[in-house]
C-alpha cells in the first residue's frame, strides 16, 4: 500500500478482518446492522464538526474530560479518524450488499459529471 490506499487494498483486509473480528463472517450482521454502524459512525464525525464549530465560534464546549475537543487541530483529527471509520463500515456494508464500491463511484461520479457538464471524469 506504498502507492496510496485502493478501494480494492481497503475490501480485501476489511474483508478479511471481518470475518476474525464477526465469527459468521459478513453475514453476521444484516443490512441493517451495516447501515446503523455507518450512521452511528457518521453521526460521531458530526459531533465534532459540531465541537469544532464551537471552537470557531468561541462557544464553550462542555463535556467530560475525556471527550474534550479544545482546539482546531484535535477536532480535525477526531473528524478524520470517525469519517475513517465511516468509510470502513461503508465498505462492509457494499460488501454484504455484493455491491462494488469502486465501480458505483466511478459510475455515479461520471454519470453527475455529465449530467452538469463539467470535465472531471474518474
Amino acid at each position: 500500500m506504498s502507492d496510496g490506499l485502493s478501494f480494492e487494498d481497503l475490501r480485501k483486509a476489511n474483508s478479511t478482518r471481518c470475518v476474525r473480528w464477526h465469527k459468521g463472517g459478513i453475514e453476521e450482521w444484516s443490512v441493517t446492522d451495516w447501515a446503523t454502524a455507518v450512521t452511528g459512525e457518521l453521526g460521531e464525525a458530526c459531533n465534532a464538526i459540531k465541537k469544532l464549530r464551537r471552537i470557531e465560534c468561541g462557544a464553550q464546549n462542555i463535556n467530560d474530560p475525556d471527550r474534550q475537543l479544545t482546539e482546531v487541530s484535535q477536532a480535525v483529527a477526531s473528524i478524520g479518524e470517525e469519517l475513517a471509520d465511516t468509510l470502513i463500515y461503508l465498505d462492509l456494508l457494499a460488501l454484504r450488499l455484493g455491491i462494488d464500491l469502486e465501480a458505483e463511484v466511478v459510475r455515479k461520479f461520471n454519470a453527475t459529471s455529465e449530467r452538469y457538464s463539467f470535465p472531471e471524469r474518474l
